[in-house]
C-alpha cells in the first residue's frame, strides 16, 4: 500500500465493520456462513496488521485522526501510533482471534452471530489499546475490550455461573478502570494534555510531583487489574471458568499481557525521566514476584483445569512484570518473545481442554482420570504444551525466560523464574499423564475444596465422534506458532524503539527523530538452552512426585488452605483488595525514593 498509514484506521474499521455486519445478517444466514465471514473478518484484520508490521520496519507510522497535524505549540486531535511492539501487539491479537473463531466454527451449535460480533468487537479494542497514542484513547479501548470481555465471560446467560463469572470480571475491571480515569483526570488537570507525546513534553517541563504519582499510580492500577497480577487477579480464574474454551485463548494470551504492556508504554513515553527509574523498578519487581510466585502455588494446587490453566498465566503475568522491571531493552525483547510464546501455547493448552470439556462434560483432572486414554495424539500434544509452558527449548517461552533472566542479571530471579515455569509446566504436565495416560494411582474420593474443583462451562454440543478438522488445525497452528517465535529475529531492535521515549514523541509530533539506542543481542545462548532443559526436567520430576504422594505435610496443607480461602469469590473481598492494591503501589513508589 502506497500510504500505510491508512493501515492504522483499517486495523480498527475492519473487525468492527465485521461485528456490525455480523449482527445485523448473522441470525438470517447459515451457520457456515456466519463462521466463515468472522474468520475472514479476523483474517482480514491480521492481513491489515502484518502489513503494518512490515511498514514500521522502516519507522514508525502516525495518523492524526480528523486530517490534524500537530504544528508549533499546538496539537489538537488524536493520534495512532505504530511502532514494531504496537504492530506486532495487533497481530498477535488478530492471528489468536482468527484461531479461536476457526476451533469454535464446531464448538458451539446456538452462537447465532451474537458470539462472532463479540469476539470482533473485543478484537478492535485491544488493537486499539495497542495502537492509540493518546491517553484517554488508551481507557476508552480498554472499556471496548472490557465490555465484550464481560459478555464473552458470561456468554451463557443461562447459566447462574456463567453470570456469576461474568459479573465478578465486569465489577473488578470496572473499578480499576475507575480508578484509572481518575488518574488521567489528574494528569489532564495537572498538563491540559491528554496525547502520550504531549504529557511527555509537558510532564518533562513540570517534573514530579505528589499529584503527578498519584496519576501514575492509579493509572498503573487500572492497568494492573487488567493484567490480574496480585493482590488485582481474583477475576481472572473465576472469569476463564466459566468462559468458553476459545474466550479463554484471548483470556489468558492478550487480554492479560496487554495490562503490562499499558503499564510499559505509559512509563516509557510519559513518565521515563519523571519517576526516579529506582522506585518504578522496585515496584515492578515487588508486584511481579508476588504475582509469579502466588500464580505458581495457586496453580499446582488446582484439580479444575482451566483453573490450573488461569493461575498459569497469573504467575507468567508476574514473570512478565519482572522482565519489564529490568528497565531495559533487553528486558522488553525477553518479555515481547515470552508473551507471544506464551499466547501461542496456552492457547493451544485452553483449546485441547475444551475438547475434553466436549468429550467428557467435565475438565476435573480427578474425575477425568484415564477416561481420555484413546487419545494418545491429544495426550502427547498436550505434555508437549506443558513443557513448553516450562520452558522447553526450542519453543519461544525458552528463549523469551532466557533473555527475561539475562536483563535481570540476578541468581535469585533466575532462580524464580525455574521454579515458577517448573510449577506451572508440572501441574499441566501432571493433568496430561493422568487424564490421557492413567499415570498413577486412582484418585480417592475424598471431596475437594470448591475452590480447587470449581465450576465448569456448561458444554454447548454433543460429544463429537471424532476431532473436527477446524478444531485439529486450530490446535496445530498454535503450537506452530509457539515453536516459530522461538526462531523470530529482529525483536532486539524493535525492543530498542519501544524504550526510546524520545524517538516515540518527536516521530508523534513530526518533529526530527534522535538516533535509536543499541539494540540487544536476542539469540540463543548455551545458559539459557540449559536452562531451559533444567526447568523442564524439573517439571517432569515435580509431576511425577505429584501423582505418586499422596501425604502432603501438615504446615503446607495449612497454608496452602488458608490460599484458596483468600480466593472467596466474594465481589467484596476482591474490591477490598484492590483498595488494598492500589496503597501498596502507592507505598512502595514512595518509600522507594519519590
Amino acid at each position: 500500500m502506497a500510504d500505510p498509514t491508512a493501515l492504522l484506521p483499517l486495523c480498527l474499521v475492519v473487525p468492527v465493520a465485521g461485528a456490525c455486519v455480523l449482527l445485523a445478517l448473522g441470525a438470517r444466514c447459515p451457520r457456515w456462513v456466519t463462521d466463515g465471514t468472522a474468520v475472514a473478518v479476523a483474517a482480514g484484520g491480521l492481513a491489515v496488521s502484518a502489513l503494518l508490521l512490515h511498514a514500521t520496519s522502516g519507522g514508525r507510522v502516525v495518523t492524526w485522526a480528523g486530517g490534524w497535524q500537530p504544528r508549533p505549540n499546538l496539537t489538537v486531535g488524536i493520534v495512532l501510533v505504530a511502532d514494531r511492539g504496537g504492530s506486532g501487539i495487533a497481530v498477535l491479537i488478530f492471528a489468536l482471534t482468527t484461531v479461536a473463531l476457526l476451533f469454535g466454527w464446531r464448538y458451539f451449535d446456538t452462537a447465532h452471530g451474537h458470539y462472532h460480533a463479540l469476539m470482533l468487537l473485543f478484537a478492535a479494542g485491544m488493537a486499539g489499546f495497542a495502537l492509540t497514542g493518546d491517553l484517554f484513547d488508551m481507557f476508552v479501548f480498554f472499556e471496548l475490550m472490557g465490555a465484550a470481555a464481560y459478555a464473552l465471560a458470561g456468554f451463557k446467560i443461562e447459566d447462574p455461573e456463567s453470570v456469576q463469572g461474568g459479573l465478578t470480571f465486569g465489577v473488578v475491571n470496572s473499578l480499576g478502570a475507575y480508578l484509572c480515569l481518575t488518574g488521567i483526570g489528574l494528569l489532564y488537570a495537572r498538563t491540559g494534555q491528554l496525547g502520550l507525546p504531549q504529557l511527555a513534553f509537558a510532564l518533562s517541563a513540570r517534573g514530579s510531583d505528589p499529584l503527578v504519582l498519584m496519576a501514575f499510580v492509579l493509572i498503573g492500577t487500572g492497568w494492573l487489574v487488567k493484567a490480574a497480577a496480585v493482590p488485582f487477579h481474583f477475576w481472572l480464574a473465576d472469569a476463564h471458568a466459566v468462559a468458553p474454551a476459545p474466550v479463554c485463548v484471548l483470556f489468558s494470551g492478550v487480554m492479560a499481557p496487554l495490562g503490562c504492556y499499558g503499564l510499559a508504554r505509559l512509563y516509557w513515553v510519559v513518565f521515563r525521566g519523571v519517576l526516579p527509574d529506582t522506585a518504578v523498578h522496585r515496584t515492578f519487581l515487588v508486584f511481579g514476584i508476588v504475582t509469579a510466585t502466588l500464580g505458581g502455588l495457586m496453580c499446582f494446587t488446582q484439580r479444575h483445569i482451566k483453573r490450573l490453566l488461569a493461575y498459569s498465566t497469573i504467575a507468567h503475568i508476574g514473570l512478565f512484570l519482572v522482565g519489564i522491571a529490568a528497565l531495559s531493552p533487553l528486558g522488553i525483547a525477553g518479555v515481547g518473545v515470552a508473551v507471544a510464546a506464551h499466547a501461542a501455547v496456552k492457547g493451544a493448552l485452553f483449546l485441547l481442554t475444551g475438547l475434553l470439556l466436549s468429550r467428557y462434560r467435565s475438565v476435573d483432572e480427578l474425575e477425568l482420570y484415564g477416561r481420555a486414554r484413546d487419545h494418545k495424539v491429544a495426550g502427547f500434544a498436550f505434555a508437549v504444551g506443558a513443557l513448553a509452558l516450562a520452558g522447553l527449548p526450542p519453543f519461544g517461552t525458552a528463549l523469551g525466560k532466557a533473555l527475561m533472566d539475562e536483563a535481570g542479571d540476578s541468581p535469585a530471579l533466575t532462580g524464580l523464574t525455574l521454579v515458577v515455569s517448573a510449577l506451572t509446566g508440572a501441574a499441566a504436565f501432571r493433568v496430561a499423564l493422568r487424564v490421557y495416560f492413567g499415570v498413577g494411582p486412582p484418585p480417592s474420593d475424598e471431596p475437594a475444596s470448591e475452590l480447587t474443583t470449581g465450576r465448569d462451562e456448561e458444554p454447548d454440543t454433543q460429544p463429537p465422534p471424532s476431532t473436527p478438522t477446524t478444531m485439529t488445525v486450530a490446535i496445530a497452528l498454535l503450537f506452530a506458532g509457539g515453536l516459530v517465535i522461538g526462531f523470530v529475529p529482529g525483536i532486539g531492535p524493535a525492543a530498542a524503539a519501544f524504550v526510546n521515549q524520545h524517538a516515540y514523541t518527536a516521530d508523534a509530533l513530526a518533529q526530527p527523530t534522535p538516533p535509536a539506542p543499541a539494540a540487544p543481542e536476542t539469540t540463543w545462548t548455551g545458559t539459557g538452552v540449559l536452562l531451559g532443559l533444567l526447568t523442564t526436567a524439573l517439571a517432569v520430576l515435580i509431576a511425577l512426585a505429584a501423582l505418586h504422594t499422596r501425604r502432603v505435610p501438615g504446615w503446607s496443607r495449612t497454608t496452602l488452605a488458608g490460599l484458596h480461602r483468600l480466593h472467596s469469590g466474594h465481589i467484596g473481598d476482591y474490591a477490598a483488595w484492590l483498595a488494598f492494591g492500589t496503597a501498596a503501589f502507592a507505598g512502595i513508589l514512595a518509600l522507594s525514593g519519590t
